[in-house]
């Protein structure tokens, strides 16, 4: 490596808006995050399923006619 062309790696704190600190190195000494692995839904199991104008029910009624419709085909008449 050439001398003084890079930056020096020192410890460093990331700190989340939630309090949760994390002790690292990086060339920053202090990170600042919004949201991290211990708030964060994906990784805390609290993830939910925002329904935005009926998708949800909209694709459960287009697929429940799709699998009803092998099953009357099936049936004897």
């Amino acid at each position: 490596m050439k001398e003084g062309i890079h930056p020096k790696y020192v410890e460093a704190t990331i700190k989340c808006a939630c309090g949760s600190e994390v002790k690292t190195r990086s060339t920053k000494t202090e990170i600042h995050v919004e949201i991290c692995s211990n708030c964060h839904p994906f990784f805390t199991g609290k993830q939910k399923l925002v329904d935005t104008a009926g998708r949800i029910e909209k694709f459960q009624r287009k697929y429940a006619k799709k699998q009803a419709a092998p099953e009357e085909a099936a049936a004897p008449q």
